[in-house]
């Protein structure tokens, strides 16, 4: 804990002015009297702020603490503290996805099943922190079959998400922490295999197909980056004739979009078709473990929404529509020295080929702003 904040006084009553004799300074023209009120509260006002920060901190670090000490009785405190610190002071900054991320690495299924998802009082102030460690231990493959007690009050929009890992949902990537820090790595590099690079030079001829993605298309498609990660962009164009998978590796270059505007025949391309797990992977990468990244029961939904959004479906649409759609689409992940990327090795493009051929959309994420 800070040693300052052993030199704190924080059982006093707060000193409050009366506003009556306040006034009366005022009709008096006694502007110095005022003048020296005003200087004491805002010394005051800065001392109990200084204050709020440093027990904020400390009480961040505690939760990290028991968060990372396995065993029950870690456990049931971090959520006697969380409720009595919530109740307190509204969120406090509670973090809430990060303590189930945090639970979901360092403490057992059987524990959080006996702990957090047990004796759930009414009113729960934790729904939030239950939902997300429900799906932060989805995804890291435990059956919830196993644990009955894995059942948490729904808490919208996370109740969109499917209630099992699906089969898509391959290798995801987390977040590392420890009681003094965390640590992430999104991987954004292409395989060896599956490799499309079209020879160069590359014709500099422009295609004639145009965008035509609208706003709600743009959104979605972009939501895993969407303030994750740098910028992203998204496009949509639609063919009258059908665009099969193999003419889809040397289009890209050619059509009209800001991240391969300035590409040239020469510069670096690379593509390669991914199955749909592995977009998926990327995504939820993205969106849990960008610099403002989500963890992983956020990250796992916005994930989903860009999967639905390069696959053309609307937002209200079902996850089991939503993967039944994106296991029938052809899927390609492609890297440029643009501009547009900053030349950047966690840069990274997208591109979804719909089954008739008929609509292609990209989704491109830099992680420079």
């Amino acid at each position: 804990m800070s040693d300052e904040a052993n030199d704190l006084t924080t059982d006093s009553e707060p000193e409050y002015i009366s506003r009556d004799e306040a006034r009366q300074y005022a009709l008096a023209g006694d502007i110095a009297h005022l003048q020296g009120l005003g200087s004491h509260l805002t010394s005051r006002y800065a001392a109990a702020a200084r204050a709020a920060r440093i027990h904020r901190t400390d009480l961040a670090y505690l939760r990290r603490i028991l968060t990372t000490t396995p065993g029950r009785d870690s456990v049931e405190l971090l959520l006697r503290l969380l409720g009595e610190q919530e109740a307190a002071g509204g969120s406090m900054g509670l973090e809430l996805p990060l303590m189930a991320t945090m639970l979901a690495q360092h403490q057992s299924p059987a524990v959080l099943a006996r702990t957090v998802f047990t004796d759930i009082p009414e009113g729960d102030r934790l729904r939030e922190l239950r939902t997300c460690l429900f799906h932060e231990l989805l995804l890291r493959g435990v059956d919830p079959d196993e644990f009955p007690a894995l059942r948490p009050g729904w808490l919208p929009p996370l109740d969109w998400l499917p209630d099992r890992r699906r089969a898509l949902e391959t290798e995801p990537d987390f977040t590392r922490h420890s009681v003094n820090g965390s640590a992430s790595g999104v991987k954004t590099g292409l395989p060896t295999h599956g490799r499309l690079d079209p020879p160069t030079p590359r014709p500099t001829g422009k295609s004639p197909l145009l965008n035509s993605v609208t706003v709600d298309e743009h959104n979605l498609i972009v939501t895993a980056a969407e303030r994750n990660w740098g910028y992203a962009a998204a496009w949509v164009f639609r063919a009258d004739r059908p665009i099969i998978p193999a003419q889809v590796p040397a289009l890209l270059p050619t059509l009209p979009m800001d991240c391969v505007a300035d590409l040239g025949p020469d510069g670096r391309y690379e593509i390669a078709a991914r199955p749909v797990g592995d977009i998926w992977s990327l995504l939820f990468a993205t969106a849990s473990m960008g610099r403002s990244g989500r963890y992983g029961a956020w990250g796992r939904l916005q994930a989903w929404r860009s999967l639905a959004g390069l696959c053309g479906l609307p937002f209200h649409t079902s996850a089991a529509e939503v993967e039944r759609e994106a296991e029938q689409y052809t899927w390609f992940h492609f890297q440029t020295d643009s501009e547009f990327f900053h030349q950047d090795g966690d840069d990274y493009g997208i591109a979804a080929l719909s089954p008739d051929g008929l609509r292609l959309a990209v989704l491109a994420a830099t992680d420079t702003d």
